[in-house]
């Protein structure tokens, strides 16, 4: 097992690597740390020839919280040029996850918010714990969810995804389910048995079949994800960050208080 900073990467003699989000002391929440350190690893796992599977997890009690505090404090001091860069950074990973060529599982233990569902969404695989829940919470802070957004639209459609991203509402695992973003839901205490026998499935399979199956369905897909639609999502999200209403947003959560178009009785 390599063990990083922000997560840590595993490989056993079958060709099953598992990424594992590692900072449960914040929810397991994205910094630029852990951007960077997972994007790395799906470099190097890509084109690892004795990976055959490659597993996404984490510790703790939540799956991931989205964007960690601290880093969003930092975002606010950006200027649009490095939050775009910043916002590009998270849009590559979730781009190369997308893209990544041999089957990915997700294992969703618990709660799964913002960035952390949208992780979710790019895995070709995904099985959850009843008890988890999610949300695109973004708009509460006068942002929106454009990086994650292409992956999530794909996962449960646009319709879907219109609503619960206008709402911020949260949502049960077995609303997950109907709408397509995890293709089982199992009590807690059955998820690790579940997701050894979806290993063990995919270990079946031919190898070059499978990452053929994962070729023919991005040529696919429409409208293709591709590196000028991740462009197109990060300066969106950049520009929002430094827009008034986005800086309000974000300086009202961080001081737990609600943003000013919040109108009280």
């Amino acid at each position: 097992m390599t063990v990083q900073d922000t997560i840590l990467v595993e490989k056993n003699q079958h060709g099953v690597a598992t990424l594992t989000l590692n900072r449960p002391q914040v929810h397991n929440a994205f910094n630029e740390t852990m951007i960077a350190q997972m994007t790395e690893s799906l470099h190097q796992l890509a084109i690892d020839h004795s990976v055959r599977i490659l597993v996404l997890k984490s510790t703790g009690k939540h799956f991931s919280a989205g964007a960690d505090l601290a880093w969003m404090r930092k975002m606010m001091q950006y200027d649009a040029t490095a939050n775009f860069q910043d916002a590009l950074a998270l849009g590559k990973l979730m781009y190369h996850l997308h893209h990544f060529p041999k089957p990915t599982l997700a294992i969703v233990q618990g709660n799964a918010y913002g960035g952390g569902a949208g992780l979710i969404a790019c895995c070709h695989i995904a099985i959850t714990a009843s008890i988890a829940e999610f949300c695109f919470s973004e708009v509460k802070l006068g942002l929106i969810p454009a990086v994650i957004s292409p992956y999530v639209i794909q996962a449960i459609g646009q319709r879907h995804a219109r609503a619960y991203f206008l709402s911020a509402n949260t949502f049960n695992a077995a609303t997950a389910l109907q709408m397509g973003l995890c293709h089982e839901v199992v009590a807690i205490e059955e998820l690790e048995t579940k997701a050894h026998e979806m290993i063990t499935r995919l270990l079946q399979n031919g190898p070059h079949a499978l990452q053929a199956v994962n070729q023919l369905m991005n040529h696919l897909q429409t409208p293709s994800i591709d590196e000028d639609l991740v462009h197109m999502t990060a300066k969106t999200i950049a520009m929002l960050r430094i827009s008034p209403e986005g800086q309000e947003g974000l300086n009202a959560f961080l001081e737990k208080r609600e943003p000013s178009w919040v109108k009280t009785r």
